[in-house]
């Protein structure tokens, strides 16, 4: 059963990166996979637990959602081994294997057989997917809608439309779900409905179709869900939704659920999506979240997102969180913060992170002092030198040093130069001969990642 585990996810692995930090066994199965034919592969797939499954596909997102619906699992992982390149047609054996998994009374081969049709694209087996959406058993209807839209033919949209009713609520999940993959408008009038469905799971890929969708027509419906649905989940969906379609009207029902969520989820989505709508009238809400919030993503989403509003009002409340929260990564991104709305003058909070006991927070306080370039701060950019043990921050506090300017900035450098440690001597050397590398560039990605 472990070995059988041990191939499936490293025939699902994304990218080689992720590989190379799985165990030497997963490495070798995954050569072993990729000798195998489809159907011995799907085969080792049967009786792996869920939780190995699901190891598989997280290691195997493309990116493209990244846990809003069990659908979203799309590979683009090394299989030419077995059938050749994504979008060549696949041999009657294949195909067949592949489609009769879809039927499989196992749930991994199932997912691993929809995972490979979606990964190799052989857009020839559109009519036999769309046959299988009447099939018998409501998991290869569930299975065969999930196939279709990792394909992502729109040729398939009226036949996919038509399981938006099935009696089952996993067809009809993965039907709003692929509908939305596949990006198809036609369908927007279709997926609305759907929001009111008694199934959470079909709720959420309602809405998260229509973000997908780009459906800013629905706004309104999108807000009413984000305020009044009994489920944390959908209404998590539902405030990206709305950061999705960029929907500015939009910005003060994020606000609001900002401000009383009961989720520190929902709370922390509403914050990342009012910086994708630009409300930069609700700064207020995201200061208070900052300072007040018990959860740590959500002042940290709250920080990064006024860090990305570039409002210079927000320094205050920035600067307290990068020298005083509880959070390294609050207080990180809160540093980073400052360097995007650059208040002008260095905030003391921000010198004093510079001794941050996290390299993160000091390197991202280094980079926000070299984009605020205040002059009177090289003394401390000099004194923190003296004691930085980091390479990184080394060389975001000369890159510092070096756009702060005036006759301090020299006096630095010539204290550099005469430094008994040669790898300062250097940096010093590098920087003034202007051969100053790739300075570090340090950009948070906020969570919640776009994808919900």
């Amino acid at each position: 059963m472990y070995t059988r585990s041990l191939i499936v996810v490293a025939a699902l692995s994304l990218h080689s990166g992720v590989l190379g930090v799985l165990p030497l066994p997963v490495r070798q199965a995954r050569a072993a996979a990729g000798a195998a034919d489809v159907r011995g592969l799907l085969e080792s797939a049967r009786g792996v637990a869920p939780t190995m499954c699901a190891l598989a596909a997280n290691g195997a997102s493309n990116g493209w959602g990244g846990g809003w619906d069990a659908p979203d699992l799309s590979v683009r992982a090394d299989l030419r081994g077995i059938t050749g390149q994504r979008g060549e047609t696949l041999s009657d054996a294949d195909a067949r294997a592949l489609l009769d998994g879809l039927g499989s009374d196992d749930a991994c081969v199932r997912h691993l057989a929809g995972t490979l049709i979606g990964r190799l694209g052989d857009r020839s087996l559109v009519p036999s997917l769309t046959d299988r959406l009447r099939a018998p058993s409501a998991n290869e209807r569930a299975s065969a809608a999930r196939a279709l839209g990792l394909l992502g033919d729109a040729s398939a949209t009226e036949a996919i439309v038509h399981s938006l009713r099935d009696a089952a609520a996993q067809v009809r999940a993965n039907s709003a779900w692929a509908i939305g993959r596949i990006g198809d408008r036609r369908a927007v009038d279709e997926i609305a409905p759907l929001v009111r469905d008694d199934s959470v799971l079909v709720r959420v890929a309602a809405v998260t179709a229509l973000g997908r969708l780009h459906a800013t027509d629905n706004v309104e419906t999108l807000l009413r869900v984000l305020k009044s649905d009994q489920s944390a989940d959908v209404r998590r969906v539902a405030a990206w939704a709305i950061g999705q379609l960029n929907a500015r009207n939009g910005a003060e029902g994020l606000a609001s659920a900002l401000r009383g969520d009961r989720d520190s989820g929902v709370r922390e989505m509403a914050a990342w999506a009012l910086a994708e709508v630009h409300g930069r009238d609700f700064v207020d809400p995201l200061q208070s979240a900052l300072h007040e919030d018990a959860s740590d993503e959500v002042r940290e989403t709250s920080a990064w997102a006024l860090g990305e509003l570039e409002v210079k009002r927000a320094a205050d409340a920035l600067a307290a969180a990068a020298g005083s929260d509880k959070s390294t990564r609050v207080r990180g991104t809160a540093a980073w913060a400052l360097g995007q709305v650059n208040p002008g003058r260095a905030p003391r909070q921000l010198l004093m992170a510079l001794h941050d006991a996290d390299d993160d927070v000091r390197l991202k306080s280094a980079w926000a002092l070299s984009q605020i370039r205040d002059t009177e701060v090289v003394p401390e950019l000099t004194a923190a030198m003296k004691t930085e043990k980091s390479d990184r921050v080394r060389q975001a506090l000369v890159r510092a040093l070096l756009q702060s300017g005036g006759e301090r900035t020299a006096d630095a450098f010539n204290e550099m130069l005469d430094s008994k440690d040669q790898q300062t001597r250097e940096m010093a050397v590098r920087a003034l001969a202007g051969h100053r590398g790739a300075w570090p560039w340090p950009w948070p990605w906020p969570r919640p990642r776009p994808n919900p």
